[in-house]
């Protein structure tokens, strides 16, 4: 085992958990085991929730011009371990280096907005009447907690805890069990660039935490992000306990390719959105629909697809389970009639070959009620359809019950603008495979890509970490009464 056995952070300290229950974390890129992750109890929960609780009131009362002083440091620490923290995501995720150095850069980026918090919660204030001001002020929610996937062990916790800590709020963490040291990693920094003992907890676990942390009557605000099928379950569980929820679900991002759309251009940006953090990610376009004759350009994709090799500039997929599946989507097309131009399946790395690996796929002849059309594969595949005209082509798009992301490559204005004003996506590309909006912009989709109101990330997270306290003042008793007073 390269790593001692994890356990959960609480209070400011690597805390024993309650139980003996513990599962394996092994590196998908050669199947080596890296630690031991525990499943913690409702007991542990407790733990965490009651830290917290004791470090909010100091923590709220704080002035956030001093509460962002962490996070100056903390990003100068982000800066520094740098090639360290993308090592560990690459070990425990199956990135490529270079992928792994963008999440940490991500990181970087995510916590300097943080930084910026100070001036854009000032709250406003208003004389409304003669001698009566209005003011409304931000305040913290108080013990908070965040669910993070496996597919960006660093970025997604710095999606969440930046900006709910650096607002006055405690939180919980629970990371995937399977990407869990990074988040560990991230607590050791927190607390080297001075957070209080209690902010932020750590609590490795599985569905049973999941439930409790939905279910704990001293948590206030619950954030999600995974699949569709348990962020539903996530928001419906936490909103009926009265909390407040946002929980981002899985995508089947459509990208329209137009005949005039540039040859090279296009297929560069379709094989990297495809393929790139091995198509697990939320962003990735896995549904294709060429509007009219666009096979120069599927041709071209096919070429640029065959130069992203397994173990070189394509990371692996986060265990063998996940490799099954994925190849299963792909031989269940095959067998419906689709045509396989690049096959991924059977892939193995030299030297490597308990990792888990599939190569770049794309899928040609797709029809809308192909599961590879319909369903997130979450792998490097590409499923292409084809449609007569643009109109055809949104049809498609609309259909599905996502609303991630859409994207349109073309040299048209009015077709881009006509695709930006009709796609049922919270995110669109022009000319652009992965249109994830950058701060102060949000990230979140639509439809069953997003449940719950606001943002978690961005400037408008503000009004999903924080609630607004609304103050009306009188000194002047000269002033008189009227209906307000």
């Amino acid at each position: 085992m390269k790593y001692p056995a994890i356990q959960n952070f609480i209070g400011g300290k690597i805390t024993k958990v309650s139980t003996d229950k513990k599962l394996d974390v092994i590196s998908p890129v050669d199947g080596t085991l890296l630690s031991t992750v525990p499943m913690s109890s409702t007991t542990d929960l407790n733990e965490a929730v009651n830290a917290a609780k004791k470090a909010f009131p100091i923590w709220s009362k704080t002035p956030i011009k001093d509460r962002v002083q962490v996070f100056f440091k903390y990003k100068t620490l982000l800066e520094k371990n740098l090639k360290e923290l993308a090592e560990l995501c690459s070990e425990e995720n199956g990135k490529t280096c270079s992928e792994s150095v963008a999440e940490i850069e991500k990181c970087i980026e995510l916590t300097e907005f943080a930084t910026s918090l100070p001036q854009l919660v000032q709250g406003e204030i208003l004389e409304v009447s003669r001698g009566v001001e209005c003011r409304t002020e931000h305040v913290p929610l108080g013990v908070v907690a965040s669910i993070v996937p496996f597919n960006f062990p660093s970025m997604v916790p710095n999606w969440t805890l930046p900006n709910a800590i650096a607002l006055g709020n405690c939180m919980i963490m629970k990371p995937s069990e399977k990407v869990p040291l990074s988040c560990g990693r991230i607590a050791e920094l927190l607390k080297e660039a001075g957070l209080p003992d209690g902010v932020f907890n750590i609590v490795h676990g599985d569905v049973e935490i999941v439930n409790a942390i939905c279910d704990h009557p001293d948590i206030e605000a619950v954030s999600f992000v995974g699949s569709t099928k348990i962020a539903k379950i996530v928001y419906q569980r936490a909103t009926n306990n009265l909390k407040r929820c946002l929980a981002l679900g899985g995508a089947k991002n459509h990208l329209m390719v137009l005949p005039d759309a540039k040859v090279d251009m296009t297929a560069t940006n379709v094989v990297a959105s495809m393929s790139g953090c091995a198509g697990q990610r939320c962003m990735a376009a896995s549904a294709m629909v060429g509007v009219g004759n666009v096979d120069e350009i599927i041709n071209k994709i096919c070429e640029e697809a065959r130069k992203i090799i397994p173990g070189k500039n394509l990371g692996a997929v986060i265990n063998k389970a996940s490799q099954e599946r994925i190849e299963q989507y792909i031989g269940e097309a095959e067998k419906q009639g689709a045509k396989i131009l690049v096959d991924g399946r059977n892939a193995v790395v030299e030297g490597k070959e308990k990792g888990s690996y599939v190569g770049p796929t794309v899928i040609d002849h797709v029809t809308p009620d192909m599961s590879v059309a319909t369903e997130e594969i979450f792998g490097p595949v590409i499923s292409i359809m084809r449609a007569n005209t643009l109109e055809e082509a949104l049809k498609i798009e609309n259909a599905n019950p996502y609303g991630n992301a859409a994207a349109v490559f073309t040299q048209s204005g009015a077709a881009a603008r006509y695709v930006m004003d009709h796609a049922s996506a919270g995110m669109i590309g022009v000319n652009v495979g992965v249109p994830v909006p950058r701060e102060p912009f949000s990230f979140g989709g639509w439809n069953e890509s997003k449940f719950g109101v606001g943002d978690i990330t961005g400037k408008s997270s503000i009004e999903f970490w924080t609630k607004l306290k609304k103050s009306t003042t009188k000194w002047n008793p000269e002033a008189g009464v009227n209906w307000m007073s």
